[in-house]
């Protein structure tokens, strides 16, 4: 017991262990970060272009079967690939300048 709570108040191994992991988690999250943009890149310009939503919502336009089901659709699935990457990168982004601030502590 008397050890185990040396090895953890010990602060050259906490210090070892930050200078050795941070280093290559973070380069991970930024790589993470670059495949996360690069897909968005590629999914928005896969994505149909949709300039009548606008128009179509203040001329009082029904909504058409394809527009209802949409989600199901190879845009609905681009958007859900869209959003899903986009949040990736956005936890992997404040995880990395998290780690920089607990590296410079």
């Amino acid at each position: 017991m008397n050890i185990i709570s040396t090895l953890l108040a010990d602060d050259t191994l906490q210090a070892d262990f930050w200078t050795k992991f941070l280093p290559p988690f973070r380069w991970v999250l930024f790589a993470i970060i670059i495949l996360c943009a690069i897909s968005i890149i590629i999914t928005v310009l896969m994505q149909s272009n949709d300039s009548n939503n606008g128009i179509d919502a203040v001329m009082g336009k029904q909504e058409s079967y394809y527009s209802q089901n949409k989600g199901s659709s190879r845009d609905g699935k681009l958007k859900l690939v869209t959003i899903i990457m986009s949040s990736i990168a956005l936890v992997c982004t404040i995880l990395y300048f998290v780690t920089e601030l607990i590296n410079k502590a």
